[in-house]
């Protein structure tokens, strides 16, 4: 099955709106995905029909939103393969899924000198939770190099392993597209004792995801990037580790029972989501789910990689070496984003000047400075494809470039 984006795009109540007069191009679903009607529905219809605190009314409304909200816990644990619904811990987002695993289970487990592996091209939300750790516990951070073609430089793996306690990566990078091969990465890393950490908030929204193929032992991902609503994100992780680790936060709804001498956890996965949760969030995440299992993950992997090709090679054959891209050659080992740079136009220039023909593209750091420095530069601009863009859509971004390289011409 094609991905039909002239279709898809009716779906989403956005693409309905103009910009400076111009047709909505966005190409920033990298940093959040635009939100189909059903999603929009499905939690206006919470708050219209059936809007009540979760897990504690015996009533009927506050038992159809426990239910709805749980359903959607099922669906997101089947959408990612997780044995269980159980294993999947609502949070806010995926920084908070990382800080949770830091807070929880590092703390638990980490003494001064354990190494921590991470690699040069992370997101901060994976670098600055460790580096808290390092400063407070002393745990020492290891960091894998990265290629001349932007991707990760495994040549010293096993020894930047060797007594390692954690191995936390992202399977997709935000700035360079670059993908990682997780299920080897976590292979050497429990060969070498060391548990796992990916950060998926890049891979879920756009490949097939199965957490048991990878083996890891925690999976972070956020619902506003693959066409769900802000503030709610997921932590997979197997049961028996989660009933191994202390409480994130505590509260209400995380605990089976308080008494003045102390307090006994909930069952999983309700140990980790003390007071009220993003429940209505929680709904529109599953319907967010329903509609891409409905397209199929490998319909828009396979879309996203012909629309993405045919962008590289627009770009190159408009701008040669003109306009520098970052990130793998190759589009079997990097996802949708296109991090690129004019030379002697600043990245922010270039997003001001794009949107002036309704074009949305990124303009920054990217919450990646350490990349940014080894880079040698402090922004790039950055064109994020999705299932709800076309060749139509790069072409217009191709065109707004050369827009921007003739205002600057100037």
């Amino acid at each position: 099955m094609s991905v039909d984006v002239e279709r898809i795009k009716k779906d989403f109540p956005i693409f309905e709106r103009e910009v400076h007069g111009k047709r909505l191009v966005y190409l920033d679903s990298a940093a959040s995905s635009q939100k189909p009607a059903v999603v929009l529905d499905a939690m206006d219809g919470v708050y219209r029909d059936h809007y009540a605190n979760v897990h504690r009314g015996v009533y009927t409304i506050a038992e159809e939103a426990t239910q709805a909200y749980e359903g959607a816990r099922a669906k997101v644990a089947k959408f990612v393969g997780a044995p269980s619904s159980s294993e999947i811990v609502f949070t806010r987002n995926a920084t908070e899924s990382i800080n949770l695993v830091a807070y929880s289970w590092a703390r638990a487990n980490l003494k001064a000198g354990d190494p921590i592996v991470l690699t040069q091209l992370e997101h901060h939300a994976n670098v600055v939770p460790w580096h808290i750790l390092a400063a407070e516990r002393g745990v020492e951070l290891r960091w894998i190099p990265l290629t001349a073609d932007y991707r990760l430089d495994l040549s010293h793996l096993d020894e930047l392993l060797d007594g390692a306690k954690l191995l936390a990566f992202s399977a997709m990078s935000n700035v360079l597209g670059t993908i990682t091969d997780v299920a080897p990465l976590t292979q050497a890393a429990h060969a070498a004792g060391a548990k796992v950490l990916v950060d998926a908030c890049q891979w879920v929204p756009h490949e097939p995801t199965d957490v048991k193929e990878w083996g890891a032992d925690f999976v972070a991902f956020s619902a506003h990037k693959m066409l769900g609503p802000t503030g709610i994100g997921a932590l997979w992780a197997p049961a028996e580790l989660l009933d191994a680790m202390p409480p994130f936060m505590g509260g209400g709804d995380m605990i089976r029972d308080v008494r003045l001498d102390g307090f006994t956890p909930n069952d999983l996965p309700w140990k980790f989501e003390a007071g009220t949760p993003a429940f209505v969030e929680g709904v529109g995440f599953g319907a967010a789910v329903d509609y891409l299992e409905a397209i199929g993950m490998d319909n828009v992997r396979a879309h996203e990689r012909a629309v993405t090709t045919y962008a590289l090679d627009a770009l190159h054959d408009r701008f040669g070496d003109r306009l520098t891209i970052y990130g793998p050659a190759d589009i079997d080992v990097r996802g949708s984003a296109i991090s690129f740079a004019f030379e002697g136009i600043h990245a922010h220039d270039v997003s001001q000047v794009l949107d002036e023909d309704g074009i949305c593209v990124r303009a920054g750091h990217h919450c990646a400075k350490p990349l940014m420095r080894l880079l040698g530069i402090s922004a790039t601009s950055r064109a994020s494809f999705y299932l709800y863009n076309d060749t139509d859509d790069a072409d217009a971004l191709v065109d707004g470039l050369t827009h921007v390289e003739q205002f600057f011409a100037l």
